[in-house]
């Protein structure tokens, strides 16, 4: 069944192409959407979201690399890593909340006093929980907490992704400490995954591998690309994930992040679907790119096969020692030798980037990154080719660095006719 554009504008909101990456449409009348998006359902009784157990497993590894690093404290206010590390949800505003994670014991909490109560709901880790009210500097409870846990003229880490005015009022409340940045504690924390992570993270990406081809088995002429992103967040939906996907069709997918001036959908289009959802915390993010409804042309055929051997030589360079940036070269010299530019002529991005708790993360396959590669790392695998005026192709997947070499999270692309196979 096919949705009518005003139905479909109403519940998406008429969203810009490429901006619609949960949608309202998630919660429409399953009656109300294309069967094969209505035929998805979650099945995840056989997978368990990260314990309480794991968390202070990884508070005690962040711990040690305190100690590794010569920082004497980590604070860390809201956002992925408060997330990762406590299990706590909060949003960023102009308040401050967050934890304080000495070298030894459980973290001290400050909060808004206004919001305690909740907080004491969130927090599950460490029963130091510290409150300021309105008038009051919540920096100087971190302070205070610094002074008595030995740590008042230390060297402390914060969290990379804090506000400026966070770092700003906890430099000045606790002038005698050395600021540095927190990530080679968090992201050396992060960067490596365990079992239990990359199942979710497989299990997601699984799940975003279904939505897309539930969505271009519901592609229609006349489609506009964000009624395409709303049906992206109905398929995550049904499949128990809020995600979604930026959408692009013909000319438009040269625009790796999508254009300003969305065409409506042509029998013969390229269509790029790039995308994914969270499950227990965990982000996927998948790319399919196919032929609208006619066969590929050769050209069309010949981009795409390009654009998969250079993922799968990027995919047989990854490997335990290799550097970084040799993945991203890997792929970039099958594009070059092909005839389409060398450096950043067409395949305009880096190669790719980690992926857990946030969709982008530590670190990236990219050239000068001399990072070299270990077991458990994660990375997106996601080599294109864009020709402005003309086409864009991408292929992307998650990739895991394991003991004695690479995995795929999913299946690799099938065809131009079939792109998302499952």
């Amino acid at each position: 069944m096919k949705l009518s554009r005003r139905r479909l504008l109403q519940l998406t909101g008429g969203a810009a192409a490429g901006a619609t990456f949960a949608s309202p449409l998630a919660a429409a009348p399953p009656d109300e959407l294309p069967p094969a998006i209505q035929a998805l359902s979650a099945k995840d009784d056989d997978i368990a979201p990260i314990s309480l157990d794991e968390r202070r497993a990884r508070l005690g590894r962040a711990q040690t690399l305190m100690v590794e690093h010569g920082l004497d404290a980590v604070v860390i206010a809201s956002g992925s890593s408060l997330v990762y590390f406590t299990g706590a949800r909060w949003g960023t505003s102009e308040r401050f909340f967050g934890a304080v994670l000495t070298r030894k014991g459980e973290p001290a909490w400050v909060t808004p006093a206004f919001e305690k109560e909740r907080a004491t709901e969130q927090i599950a880790i460490g029963a130091d929980v510290r409150a300021w009210q309105e008038h009051e500097s919540p920096y100087a409870l971190v302070a205070a907490i610094l002074e008595e846990r030995g740590a008042a003229t230390g060297k402390i880490g914060l969290e990379e992704t804090m506000p400026f005015v966070f770092a700003a009022g906890i430099g000045a409340a606790a002038s005698a400490v050395q600021a540095v940045s927190a990530t080679p504690v968090t992201a050396g924390c992060r960067m490596i995954k365990d079992a239990h992570e990359i199942a979710i993270m497989r299990r997601a990406c699984e799940k975003t591998v279904a939505a897309h081809r539930a969505v271009f088995q519901s592609l229609a002429p006349g489609m506009t690309q964000s009624e395409v992103a709303g049906l992206s967040a109905a398929a995550h939906s049904r499949l128990g994930m809020r995600g979604g996907s930026l959408v692009l069709f013909g000319k438009d997918a040269a625009y790796p992040h999508g254009t300003t001036k969305p065409q409506p959908l042509r029998e013969g289009d390229i269509v790029l679907i790039d995308g994914g959802g969270t499950l227990f915390d965990y982000e996927s993010d998948i790319t399919r790119t196919g032929v609208f409804g006619a066969k590929a042309t050769d050209r069309q055929r010949r981009i795409w096969e390009i654009v998969r051997a250079a993922q799968k030589a990027a995919f047989e360079t990854a490997r335990p020692g290799v550097e970084c940036q040799a993945v991203d070269a890997a792929a970039r010299k099958v594009i070059a030798d092909a005839g389409f530019g060398s450096d950043y002529e067409h395949l305009t991005h880096r190669l790719g980037h980690g992926i857990g708790v946030d969709g982008h993360e530590w670190t990236y396959l990219v050239r000068g990154n001399t990072t070299k590669l270990r077991p458990g790392m994660c990375f997106s695998d996601e080599p294109g080719i864009y020709l402005y005026g003309e086409m864009g192709i991408r292929h992307e997947d998650i990739i895991t660095i394991t003991e004695d070499g690479v995995a795929n999270m999913t299946q690799w692309p099938g065809t131009p006719e079939e792109p998302a196979v499952v």
